[in-house]
């Protein structure tokens, strides 16, 4: 009998996040790094109704290009990886 895995809450809303705006996962990992809230995506990507308004994905490299200087970060992660060398690094520790 195989064991589910939950995924905890704070990587559960980057998941739910990236596939309701259609993200990648650098412009997943961008978002994180810059500390933005995944639950407030939905006021910044209504580029449809406000048409001035920049399209998401092109928001985030903006904002991290102004803070970090480089277009990317240097090493990708997605959520996934990172939960899981979490929960390596967990199972070492014990």
């Amino acid at each position: 009998m195989s064991k589910k895995k939950r995924i905890p809450e704070k990587y559960q809303i980057w998941i739910d996040a990236r596939k309701r705006y259609r993200l990648s996962e650098v412009h997943i990992q961008m978002a994180r790094e810059l500390g933005m809230n995944p639950k407030k995506f939905g006021k910044i990507a209504n580029e449809k109704q406000e048409p001035w308004k920049a399209p998401l994905p092109a928001f985030i490299e903006r904002i991290y290009f102004k803070r970090f200087g480089r277009e990317c970060p240097v090493d990708v992660k997605s959520i996934e990886e990172v939960l899981r060398s979490k929960e390596i690094k967990k199972k070492s520790d014990e």
